[in-house]
């Protein structure tokens, strides 16, 4: 058993081999381990950083025992290759920054302590592949907010150490209220786990924001412009209008899906004054929620969807816009599928299997383009005499 001269070395009756190099003034992991270590204790030392190749010579190792050192860099790859881990002590460090990715190998961890360090966030998915995890602590960071589903997929999670972390209580973390109403995991002392902002709930426990202050969006996609009969000059001007409601107000945004491109649209493009500050021209946007393209032609063809977004949650409500043309277009679209009906004189397009994709219910422009095309003084602009078919609930979408 190879064992470096500040370490005792010794195997355990389960026949496992421990290293036991604690309280020995180490800056760094020694060399010469033995690779048959499965238990090694480094804690309380003065280890600073961690390399790729720190644990190289231990590749069984299954407990290993970090806490109360000056850890403050991490390496991506320290951890990785260490496939057989299943207790890992970080906690007592200086850590502001993990490589989780090296987690993803290690899905048979089931204790983890990275308690009293100085972390400040967490990716959401850093805990993702460990389905055995038992007992997370999180606790003594600083940590201001925690990404939604951040405990999701650990089926095995019993036990859960997030207190005294500077949590800002904005509705970005109203999802870990409700998750800890929900979750069979016992969180240590909950009552510790405490806002430090807004100051309106400053020293308030997590668990008591109030449900009022976050409520998720909600969302209607109305079609303004009522066509039917209508003499358009210069083409048509598609008008979609999205209401938004929730708390906080719910930013809009628009992703707009055509046989040739995609366009996303974060936010209001037209000023006040009119101008517009994008260079997506095309697609006006307003502050109201109102969206205006105008000459609408068969390249705006496609999926038109309004998101309503806060810290709460993202809602959205999609439509598909065509155009069709032709002497008679209504007569062309009944032709054309046998499951379309009349209502009165308005004719209404419908599809037999609704969309369950979540795009939504399908607008169809009609244009009926006469054959003799009337002028005008100053130019030859074509009379386009417009009428819309609507699917199955109508203008108005909502989610």
């Amino acid at each position: 058993l190879a064992c470096p001269s500040p370490c005792s070395c010794s195997t355990k009756k389960n026949g496992r081999l421990l290293a036991e190099c604690a309280y020995k003034d180490l800056q760094e992991v020694p060399e010469g381990l033995s690779s048959n270590v499965t238990i090694l204790t480094l804690s309380a030392n003065r280890i600073s950083w961690l390399g790729q190749g720190s644990f190289a010579e231990v590749p069984e190792v299954q407990s290993l025992w970090l806490g109360y050192n000056q850890i403050g860099a991490v390496e991506p790859g320290a951890f990785a290759l260490l496939v057989h881990l299943k207790n890992l002590d970080l906690s007592h460090n200086k850590i502001t920054d993990f490589p989780w990715q090296d987690l993803r190998n290690i899905s048979g961890l089931q204790i983890l302590k990275m308690n009293n360090n100085r972390l400040a966030g967490l990716s959401r998915d850093a805990f993702h592949s460990l389905k055995d995890l038992r007992s997370l602590w999180l606790n003594d960071n600083e940590l201001t907010t925690l990404a939604e589903g951040t405990f999701d997929n650990l089926p095995s999670l019993s036990q859960l150490q997030i207190f005294n972390n500077p949590f800002n209580c904005s509705c970005k973390v109203f999802w870990l209220k409700k998750w800890t109403e929900r979750t069979s995991v016992s969180i240590t002392k909950g009552g510790s786990t405490l806002c430090v902002a807004p100051s309106r709930l400053k020293g308030r426990a997590v668990t008591d924001i109030p449900d009022h202050h976050c409520v998720a969006p909600s969302v209607q996609l109305t079609y303004l412009s009522n066509l039917d009969n209508t003499v358009m000059y210069n083409g048509l001007t598609l008008t979609l209008h999205c209401s938004v409601a929730g708390s906080p107000p719910p930013e809009i945004r628009w992703k707009i899906q055509t046989s040739s491109r995609r366009i996303e649209i974060n936010g209001p493009n037209v000023a006040r004054d009119g101008n517009v500050k994008q260079s997506q021209e095309h697609f006006l946007v307003f502050k109201n929620g109102t969206m205006a393209i105008p000459n609408f032609s068969k390249a705006d063809e496609g999926t038109y969807t309004c998101l309503a977004v806060n810290d709460v949650g993202t809602r959205d409500v999609s439509v598909n816009v065509a155009l069709a043309g032709s002497e008679n277009p209504a007569e062309d679209l009944l032709r054309d599928d046998p499951q379309a009906g009349h209502l009165g004189e308005r004719s209404c397009y419908k599809e037999v299997e609704m969309d369950t994709s979540g795009v939504g219910e399908k607008l169809v422009i009609v244009y009926h383009m006469p054959r003799e095309s009337k002028s005008g003084a100053g130019g030859a602009l074509a009379q386009v005499h417009l009428r819309t078919l609507l699917l199955a609930l109508g203008i108005m979408l909502c989610c």
